[in-house]
């Protein structure tokens, strides 16, 4: 490792705190009491219980002259009871099960360990938007058949109970998984994992369904349509992703208005890919209740000012942006500025393997980063449940509960 320009040695399995230690004692008793923090290679804080990965990690230990209120640990962070309602069900496989399936399926991937795959599905280098989803090309290899959607679909909600996560709904698009299955096939296999991961965990999960805006609009009517079979088996809503710009969401309206006619919530992936325009035809010619990103909204003032007074929720993602160059730095990310204008923002991971951040990585980041105080975050965790595609009595019920488990820690 390196810490502060410095070679140290630590054991595998170490922890940054370590690395700090073994630099330099003092330097890690200011850490401890946080009259100090920790950086990666290009600035970002890192907590200091973090593992630190592979050989050649850098990190910098900042001495704080501020004095202010202490930070909340990552560790504190993870224990508070969350909601996510931005997370793709292909972008958060386990790299071992990966491996595992490709082996049955008799699959080549770009690396035959968890680590190296890890590495290699990693997103951080992408150029674009449209570079950044060719990784999930390869996880979607080794998810052609019912069996291997069901374990992913299974596992994912246990990596999100650890988190603290309360409720999520994850999306995927079963259009993906033709020719190998139907897409009622390709919608069941899913939900039964979901529903086996929900009885053990009592992490609660909804499905949205994903058309594709680089596919024709009849094969999202067509999916549309099928969603809507199994709007009571747990798919809550229908959602538009893809490469934005380019390819329109109001070419894909009429597969919206059915979802709505169908008793389905619909959101939009918008303002990531391309300008507030695309914004505008999610809201009015789609009819999004939410939007997916949302990230390029203030390039529009009146169109921020409608989001704002229509409290239409946001869900934002802030490594994702990152990774997709829609902002420049993490510091620059305007989530902040939303949520202090008065938007109903939410925090999400987008990917949890190909962004490499877990839901309470993106609270650290907001916190330690993005400057939110505890009262902002406990506001952005309230927001996603809120906003969350509930029954109202259930919403209520989830509200309630994150908010006195908030209030007992």
């Amino acid at each position: 490792m390196f810490v502060n320009e410095r070679p140290v040695s630590v054991a595998p399995g170490a922890r940054v705190r370590d690395a700090v230690e073994q630099l330099d004692h003092d330097l890690a008793e200011l850490v401890g009491r946080g009259a100090a923090y920790v950086t990666d290679g290009v600035g970002r804080p890192v907590d200091a219980g973090d593992p630190v990965g592979e050989g050649g990690a850098i990190f910098r230990v900042v001495v704080s002259a501020r004095q202010g209120a202490p930070r909340l640990s990552k560790e504190l962070l993870r224990r508070w009871p969350k909601a996510e309602l931005h997370v793709h069900l292909d972008g958060c496989l386990r790299p071992r099960t990966m491996l595992e399936l490709a082996r049955v399926q008799g699959i080549r991937l770009p690396a035959d360990t968890p680590e190296g795959l890890a590495q290699a599905l990693s997103v951080k280098h992408a150029k674009n938007l449209e570079e950044y989803l060719t990784k999930y090309e390869i996880t979607l290899s080794v998810m052609q058949t019912a069996a291997a959607l069901e374990r992913v679909a299974y596992e994912f909600v246990l990596d999100a109970a650890a988190d603290g996560v309360r409720y999520v709904e994850v999306r995927y698009s079963p259009l993906l998984h033709r020719p190998a299955l139907t897409l009622g096939q390709a919608i069941e296999a899913p939900l039964a994992g979901i529903k086996r991961g929900e009885a053990e965990t009592g992490t609660k999960v909804g499905v949205i369904v994903c058309g594709i805006r680089t596919r024709s609009p009849a094969e999202s009517l067509e999916l549309a349509r099928a969603a809507a079979e199994y709007r009571t088996a747990g798919v809550v809503a229908f959602d538009l992703a893809g490469a934005e710009r380019g390819f329109p969401a109001r070419d894909h309206a009429q597969a919206f208005a059915y979802a709505v006619q169908h008793g389905m919530a619909c959101t939009c992936h918008a303002g990531e890919g391309d300008g507030p325009e695309s914004i505008h035809q999610a809201l009015h010619a789609c009819g999004a209740r939410r939007i997916g990103h949302g990230t390029r909204l203030g390039e529009d003032a009146a169109l921020l000012e409608y989001v704002v007074e229509h409290r239409v929720p946001l869900e934002m993602c802030l490594t994702s942006n990152l990774h997709t160059h829609t902002v420049p730095s993490l510091a620059e990310h305007p989530f902040k500025r939303y949520l202090d204008r008065g938007a109903v923002v939410t925090l999400n991971t987008d990917g949890r393997l190909v962004d490499g951040v877990s839901l309470t990585d993106e609270y650290f980041l907001a916190h330690t980063v993005g400057g939110l105080a505890q009262e902002d975050l406990a506001r952005v965790v309230l927001n996603a449940c809120e906003s969350a595609f509930l029954p109202e009595f259930e919403k209520v019920a989830l509200v309630s509960r994150v908010q006195s488990e908030l209030e007992a820690l």
